[in-house]
């Protein structure tokens, strides 16, 4: 009897998601990139909007760029996955990278 072939990779279950709801979102700044990449790239400014984002347990400062701002408006649900704490001015800030 043959033996199915030894997979390395392992299936990792995800966590189930939280579902939060935007309050508020406020536009912080337009921040124009730097010219370090080659003359063919056109560079857009980044978009930056602070929101404020919670559900009935609590809420937190999210700092929304690019793309993000676009989803950001209030009434909207939110499922996020990679979010981390950044501490700024003393204060927590949840950000995604992507």
């Amino acid at each position: 009897m043959e033996t199915p072939p030894a997979t390395t990779a392992t299936t990792v279950a995800k966590r189930k998601p939280v579902f939060i709801k935007v309050v508020s979102s406020e536009p912080v700044k337009s921040v124009p990139n730097k010219g370090n990449r080659s003359s063919s790239f056109i560079a857009r400014p980044s978009r930056i909007a602070e929101c404020l984002i919670g559900d009935e347990t609590g809420s937190i400062l999210f700092t929304a760029r690019n793309e993000q701002v676009d989803l950001m408006t209030p009434g909207s649900t939110l499922i996020l996955r990679n979010a981390k704490i950044d501490m700024f001015k003393g204060s927590m800030r949840l950000g995604v990278d992507k």
